[in-house]
């Protein structure tokens, strides 16, 4: 059954709260983040991407970065930029975007249900990323960025959400500059917060939506701590890392797209008959065309976007790897006509998030950068649970959630 845990978190004051909260660390590169927090002395950047305050010669890994990660963060401390609550609450964490909103349960999963399976994945990690959050994590002693985790959505969960929100003026409430409305409410009261902890244990799984590096991340210094602390109960602070929980009915997931630089030596012509052995294929003309169903998929190529219906028997729908469209793509396009045998370091393709709309895939491609692009119909968080459950692992690049968290509305400390 799955763990949630109420946390005493450290928080910005509520007039600097909007200019803390920064994007998560791995949506922008360094150059981005320098210019996101320039002239912002308050930008959570400034300990999620340190080297921001380096030369910028510095090696993304090295130790300097880590230490001054750190230090930025006992400075927000000690300026009164984070702040401890005087207990331990739990914490609702809303999103607006597009006219929707999106409610999450922020509070503390467990590094055993990470370790025990009950906290679900669908992607591979990469060593090399794990071990860079793991350094942050271990010089600051802290979760700074909460991960993104959804479950099967609970109506009486939804009702407490629902009242409390209706009845209680948010903590913080503002926009960001890309549009999305970040709203933030504490929860206080200790009968609330022991039934929404109740309500969780009555699961018997939640899933890792967004963030995997840092859940593993978290999870594996946890379990460093335990290992080297004598006295351990398995009650300390590190046991547990900082997640927001969003029902799964509410949550969005877009499209993630393709692009790819040649033909593998084919003309148009000759890649348009190969592919006609998997799909059935029907010119839309120059006007952007967007996937209308599962297993249907857009292309453009030389100035023109067709519609690609896979046919029967390209696709399993006994089983939740075969039956999705990037492994149709993959099995049916990328590896036998275009050569591309390792999406996950091919130089040959790109990957285009669907936030960025099809117009990025057509100009991609007429700027000449690029030669073909292909849009696909979005997974489903059915699908991504169904994965997750089975125990196997989504094709790189499957989902893309949006919106994504504001880092910096709250902070939890491992002791």
């Amino acid at each position: 059954m799955a763990t949630l845990k109420a946390f005493k978190g450290l928080r910005p004051p509520k007039e600097i709260a909007k200019e803390l909260a920064s994007r998560p660390y791995d949506v922008l590169n360094s150059g981005e983040a320098r210019e996101e927090a320039k002239g912002n002395p308050y930008s959570l950047l400034h300990i999620i991407k340190p080297e921001i305050d380096l030369p910028e010669s510095t090696g993304l890994y090295n130790p300097v970065v880590y230490e001054k990660a750190k230090e930025n963060f006992e400075a927000f401390k000690q300026k009164g930029w984070l702040v401890p609550d005087d207990d331990e609450y739990l914490y609702i964490y809303a999103q607006t975007m597009f006219g929707k909103t999106q409610y999450g349960i922020v509070g503390c999963a467990s590094v055993d249900d990470y370790l025990n399976h009950v906290i679900k994945k669908h992607e591979l990690t990469r060593p090399d990323k794990e071990e860079d959050r793991m350094k942050h994590v271990r010089m600051t002693n802290a979760n700074m960025e909460p991960v993104f985790f959804s479950y099967p959505a609970v109506q009486e969960i939804d009702e407490i959400v629902a009242r409390f929100v209706n009845n209680n003026q948010p903590e913080y409430d503002f926009m960001a500059p890309d549009g999305v409305g970040h709203h933030f409410w504490v929860i206080r009261d200790k009968m609330t917060i022991t039934r929404i902890i109740g309500l969780f244990g009555e699961l018997p799984s939640t899933y890792v939506a967004d963030g995997h590096h840092r859940t593993a991340a978290a999870a594996l210094v946890g379990k460093e701590k335990r290992e080297n602390d004598p006295n351990y109960t398995g009650n300390e602070e590190y046991n547990f890392f900082l997640a927001v929980h969003f029902p799964d009915n509410q949550l969005t997931i877009i499209d993630y797209n393709r692009v790819a630089k040649d033909l593998n030596g084919n003309t148009p012509g000759e890649f348009l008959k190969k592919l006609e052995n998997a799909f059935d294929i029907e010119e839309k003309g120059n006007e952007i065309y967007k996937p209308q169903q599962l297993h249907e998929f857009s292309m453009y190529l030389e100035g023109k976007w067709y519609s690609l219906k896979a046919k029967e028997g390209t696709y399993d729908d006994h089983d939740p790897i075969s039956v999705l469209d990037v492994t149709i793509l993959t099995h049916q396009v990328l590896e036998p006509i275009l050569g591309i045998e390792d999406l996950r370091r091919s130089k040959r393709i790109d990957f285009v998030g669907g936030i960025r709309g099809l117009g990025e895939l057509q100009k991609r491609v007429d700027s000449g950068e690029m030669k073909v692009a292909f849009a696909l119909y979005p997974v489903s968080m059915k699908q991504l649970i169904n994965i997750a459950d089975s125990g196997k692992i989504m094709p790189p690049k499957t989902t893309w959630f949006e919106p994504k968290l504001r880092s910096g509305l709250v902070v939890h400390e491992l002791d």
